[in-house]
C-alpha cells in the first residue's frame, strides 16, 4: 500500500498542550495528516520540562514528550504578538483542523474565538477540550488528569478496596480526551464533504471518562447498585481476576458457563455446586471462591499453571512489567515498536501507532517522523505561507 494515509493532505494546527490534545494530534498524524504544532517561544509545550526521565547528552530531552509528539512539525509563536497572531491567521487560512486545550475564554482573548476562526475558514474543523465542560457551573475550571479521575468517579471504581481510591498508571483522561477528540475530527471531516463547512467539536476530560463507565455507569444510572473498588477482580464475571501462583501471578477470565464447567474439575471444584453453578453464584460468592482458587493454583508454577489453563482453553496470561512488553515478540509482529530518528539522540524506539490498515493483503505503513525539537520548523513553515523567516 504506496499512499501517504487516509488523512494525506489534511493540515492540522496543533495549539496543544500538555497530553490530551497532543495525542489527538499525534493520532492524526500517525494517519497521515500534516501536524503543526505551535509552542512557546523559549518554552515550549509544558512537557518538555516534565521528568524526569531527561535523556540526551545535556539530559534536556524530557522522555514524557517524546511520547505524544511524534510526526509533527513545531514552530514558536508568540500569540499576543502582531507576528503570531498573523501567522495564526494565515495558517488558520491554508489549514484543516485546529486543536486547542486552552482555558475557556483564552482564545477570544486573543482575537480567535471560534466564530473569528470560522470567519477566517468556513472549512475549519476546531476540536476544543477542556477540563470540566464549555458550559456549566464549572466551566474554566482548570484541567489536570489525576483531579478527573477522581471527579468522574473512575478513582472509587479502582484499588485494592473502597478505602484506597486509585488513580490509572497512565493520563486516562488525557488519553480518552484526546482520543474521542481526535474520533471527533475525523467525523467531522467527513461530514465537511458533503456539506463544505467545518464544526467546532468540544469535548472534555470529564466527558470523556463518563463516556467509558461503559457496565459500570448502567450498574448505578438503570441497577441503583454503586460500583466500588473490588481489587484485582470482575465485579460482575467470576472467576475472573488476578490469582497466586507458586511463584508468581496469573489472570483468568473465566467468561462463560462453558469454561466453568472445563475450569472447575480441573482444579478440585464440583462445578454444579449449588454456591458456584452460575456466574451469579460465584459472583455472590467470591469471598469464598477467591480464597479457593488460590490455594489450588498454588501447587503449580506460573509456566505449568498457564500451560495447564491454556489447555483447558481458559483465557489466561502473567502480569508482564513494560520491559517484559516492549521486548515480546508479539508485541514487535503488531508495529507497537517503531524506530525513528531523532537529531539529537539518533535512533530512538517509541511506542507505536494501535492501528494497522490493510488494502488487501498490503499493509500501508507511514515512515514516522521523531518528535520535533522546539521551533525546528519555523523557516519551512512560514515559507509555506509566504512569510519572511
Amino acid at each position: 500500500m504506496t499512499s501517504a494515509g487516509p488523512l494525506d493532505g489534511v493540515t492540522v494546527v496543533d495549539l496543544t498542550r500538555a497530553l490530551a490534545g497532543p495525542h489527538a494530534g499525534m493520532m492524526l498524524g500517525d494517519m497521515g495528516a500534516r501536524v503543526i504544532k505551535v509552542e512557546t517561544p523559549g518554552k515550549g509545550d509544558d512537557t518538555r520540562g516534565w521528568g524526569p526521565p531527561f535523556v540526551g547528552p545535556n539530559e534536556e530531552i524530557a522522555t514524557y514528550y517524546l511520547s505524544c509528539n511524534r510526526n509533527k512539525e513545531s514552530i514558536t509563536l508568540d500569540l499576543k504578538s502582531d507576528d503570531g497572531k498573523q501567522v495564526l491567521t494565515k495558517l488558520i487560512e491554508k489549514s484543516d483542523v485546529l486543536l486547542e486545550n486552552f482555558r475557556t475564554g483564552v482564545l477570544d482573548r486573543l482575537g480567535f474565538s471560534m466564530e473569528q476562526i470560522q470567519e477566517i475558514n468556513p472549512r475549519m474543523v476546531i476540536l476544543s477540550i477542556t477540563g470540566f465542560g464549555h458550559d456549566g457551573p464549572q466551566t474554566g475550571r482548570a484541567g489536570y488528569d489525576q483531579i478527573a479521575q477522581g471527579e468522574a468517579g473512575l478513582m472509587s471504581m479502582t484499588g485494592p478496596n473502597p478505602q484506597t481510591p486509585t488513580k490509572v498508571g497512565v493520563p486516562i483522561a488525557d488519553l480518552l480526551s484526546g482520543m474521542y477528540g481526535a474520533y471527533g475530527v475525523v467525523s467531522a471531516l467527513y461530514e465537511r464533504e458533503r456539506t463544505g463547512r467545518g464544526k467546532v467539536i468540544r469535548t472534555s476530560l470529564l466527558a470523556s471518562v463518563i463516556g467509558v463507565h461503559a457496565f459500570q455507569g448502567t450498574r448505578w444510572t438503570v441497577g441503583k447498585d454503586l460500583p466500588k473498588a473490588e481489587g484485582a477482580f470482575h465485579p460482575s464475571v467470576s472467576p475472573y481476576g488476578l490469582f497466586s501462583s507458586a511463584d508468581g501471578l496469573v489472570q483468568i477470565a473465566v467468561g462463560a458457563e462453558s469454561q466453568w464447567q472445563k475450569f472447575a474439575p480441573a482444579f478440585g471444584f464440583e462445578p454444579n455446586d449449588p454456591a458456584y453453578a452460575t456466574n451469579g453464584d460465584r459472583v455472590r460468592n467470591n469471598a469464598q471462591l477467591i480464597p479457593a482458587i488460590n490455594q489450588a493454583f498454588s501447587a503449580y508454577s506460573t509456566p505449568d499453571l498457564l500451560a495447564k489453563l491454556n489447555e483447558l482453553g481458559i483465557p489466561c496470561g502473567e502480569v508482564k512489567d513494560l520491559q517484559q512488553v516492549y521486548e515480546w515478540d508479539q508485541v514487535r509482529s503488531q508495529g507497537l515498536v517503531i524506530d525513528v530518528e531523532h537529531p539529537v539522540l539518533g535512533q530512538i524506539e517509541l511506542p507505536g501507532p494501535p492501528l494497522r490498515m490493510f488494502d488487501g493483503e498490503s499493509e500501508w505503513k507511514r515512515e514516522h517522523t521523531a518528535p520535533p525539537e522546539l521551533g525546528a520548523d519555523n523557516d519551512a513553515v512560514r515559507a509555506w505561507l509566504g512569510l519572511d523567516a
